[in-house]
């Protein structure tokens, strides 16, 4: 027979329950909030903490979204909790454990700075917010999506609205003037390692995972590939070993010409930029044609650094901020995505004295009021003009990138 207490417990149990499955099943009929109802979405934010699962390594992007922070606080009553990570991967794990436990709500990410294999990942199980919520936003009006067609195609997987635009890159390469003479700078891949068979011990890149070094993996794939349409397709395990055999082949020469003979690799482009400014590369590159320039308005390399490209084109994509199917606080995280995309924090992300970070918007859109921050910009000494910075080279698709990472590690990681 059940005791007195028992039974209470087993009611109190199933109580629970029921008001767990009666908040779920709210939840589930409200659905997500809609950005073409600004207002509601304001109000529904207030008060809202938004945890910002963002790469956490360079103090001029985390003092950036210190500011951006106390912006959302100001209008709009948004915590933003920056959540510093060292790899965006590890966010996109914490969402796929928690759909696998059944939490469907109230997850503990709700903004994440993606593009690439991550999106696609996140595209492909379902981790992701209602399709089209991005191109609803406020001020996607101000989005060059026609100009910019990495906006709307991520890697080659399409956005569908799944995440908003935050900024662009391009794969730029940075050298002291001071110490090399322009006319001697690689114009590819191939004159890179030329001039490193000249300069041994004079450029490195950082160790992939890091998407830094992962993205020069891809530089050169791209450039010594037979055919480079196979990249913008998923990788073919049958095919894998030949497409790539140009690369390895190249990164088997080079990597004994690396930084301390390829036995060790920085970290990360900090890293990388560091021995810039010690003095013990002479090149290196980055996803920001404003980075030289930034690096130098803060003290981090010399006055004398500049930038160059490689005539036949480099990388470019877009990066993105999503919102997880499970995020607490989606309205919050609306408001923030639509905030970063604003003429205000555009402007002010591409100054080089706080970041540098290319722009998404198109000046033709925009406000005179508005259109006069960009035109006030010093965008500085060592960087490249539009008409300088070369052709575009599509990302190849997603797989690719973490396919390379697992053989290069197989090769020639740290310990192997």
């Amino acid at each position: 027979m059940t005791s007195k207490a028992g039974w209470e417990a087993s009611l109190r149990k199933f109580l629970l329950g029921a008001a767990l499955l009666l908040a779920s099943t709210l939840h589930a009929l409200a659905g997500d909030p809609d950005p073409g109802k600004w207002d509601e979405v304001l109000n529904e934010a207030r008060g809202e903490t938004v945890y910002f699962n963002a790469w956490g390594g360079a103090e001029n992007i985390n003092a950036y979204l210190e500011w951006a922070g106390g912006e959302l606080q100001k209008r709009y009553g948004i915590k933003l909790v920056h959540v510093k990570l060292d790899d965006t991967a590890n966010a996109v794990a914490k969402v796929v454990a928690e759909k696998a436990a059944g939490r469907n709500d109230a997850g503990t990410v709700d903004l994440i700075w993606i593009n690439g294999e991550n999106f696609a990942s996140m595209k492909r199980q379902s981790l992701l917010m209602t399709p089209g919520w991005a191109e609803k936003l406020p001020s996607w009006k101000f989005v060059d999506a026609v100009d910019k067609p990495t906006i709307r195609t991520d890697f080659t997987i399409p956005v569908e609205g799944l995440e908003s635009p935050w900024g662009m890159a391009k794969l730029v390469f940075f050298h002291d003037s001071a110490k090399i003479d322009a006319a001697g700078l690689p114009k590819s891949a191939k004159e890179l390692l030329d001039w490193a068979k000249k300069n041994p011990g004079r450029f490195s890149y950082p160790q992939p995972p890091d998407f830094i070094g992962s993205s020069f993996l891809k530089q050169a794939l791209s450039e010594l590939v037979a055919d480079r349409a196979v990249l913008q397709k998923p990788v073919d395990e049958a095919s894998f070993e030949e497409v790539t055999a140009p690369l390895f082949a190249y990164l088997d020469q080079l990597n004994p010409l690396l930084w301390r003979g390829g036995k060790a690799f920085p970290q990360n482009y900090p890293a990388m930029k560091q021995l810039l400014a010690d003095g013990e590369v002479d090149i290196i590159f980055a996803f920001n044609p404003s980075e030289a320039s930034s690096a130098i308005a803060n003290g981090e390399l010399p006055g004398s650094v500049r930038s160059f490209t490689f005539p036949d084109g480099t990388l470019a994509n877009t990066h993105f901020v999503a919102i997880p199917y499970n995020a607490a606080a989606k309205a919050g995280a609306l408001v923030t995505a639509d905030f970063l995309i604003s003429p205000e924090a555009q402007a002010r992300k591409q100054d080089p004295k706080v970041w540098g970070d290319p722009t998404v918007l198109a000046m033709s859109k925009l406000a005179p009021e508005d259109k006069a921050r960009f035109e006030a910009l010093d965008l500085g000494i060592a960087t490249l003009k539009p008409d300088e910075l070369g052709p575009a080279i599509d990302e190849p698709h997603p797989s690719w990138m973490e396919r390379l990472e697992t053989e290069w590690k197989r090769r020639y990681g740290v310990g192997n």
